[in-house]
């Protein structure tokens, strides 16, 4: 069952999404919801179906008190690696809340500071505390959107489906048609014991 961590406490869930995905940005959310807030459903993206995450991300951009998404994009990626972006990720979405949160709850291990507001990181938060999963869920249906729409100039990754994800199928078109512009150039797009499997 998950919860809220701090009751007495403005608490702020952050989570990203797309850490490991060959293309693409890694998207981040903030997001302070009411203490009063409750949902049967709400539990980490990855457990739910698109339909259950679409809708509540409906629910949550109409009854949280504020969030914060953003996309950090793989140039950026490249340039100051994958945990760093999704650091700043996760700093960048708080930065888009007008108010200040007493506590952040993180998931994950890895976070650094941010405005000296204190914070606890929790492995699996996402399925332990109410705001954290409102965050994944936020952060993988904003990515999933921005996704499908670079698949309409790039289809042949199929994107759509895929999402950016390291599948046979994506590789596969890595393969045959090189990397495009929203690959990340410091992953490795097609490992050499991979690339003779596919």
């Amino acid at each position: 069952m998950i919860n809220s961590f701090y009751k007495s406490f403005n608490e702020a869930g952050t989570d990203e999404a797309g850490r490991g995905c060959l293309a693409g940005p890694v998207t981040a959310a903030a997001i302070i919801l009411p203490k009063s807030f409750e949902n049967e459903i709400l539990n980490d993206s990855k457990q739910l179906t698109k339909i259950q995450r679409n809708r509540l991300r409906v629910i949550l951009e109409e009854e949280c008190t504020e969030y914060g998404v953003v996309h950090i994009s793989e140039k950026e990626i490249d340039k100051i690696n994958i945990l760093n972006a999704s650091i700043l990720g996760m700093h960048r979405a708080l930065d888009q809340l007008k108010q200040i949160p007493e506590h952040i709850l993180v998931d994950g291990n890895k976070f650094k500071p941010y405005k000296q507001i204190p914070h606890t990181c929790f492995i699996k938060g996402d399925s332990r505390f109410l705001s954290i999963a409102a965050a994944s869920v936020l952060a993988k249906t904003y990515r999933d959107d921005y996704m499908l729409k670079i698949h309409e100039e790039f289809p042949v990754y199929n994107w759509a489906k895929n999402k950016g994800y390291p599948t046979r199928e994506h590789r596969a078109a890595i393969l045959k048609h090189g990397p495009c512009k929203y690959h990340r150039k410091t992953f490795k797009l097609l490992p050499e014991q991979l690339s003779f499997d596919l």
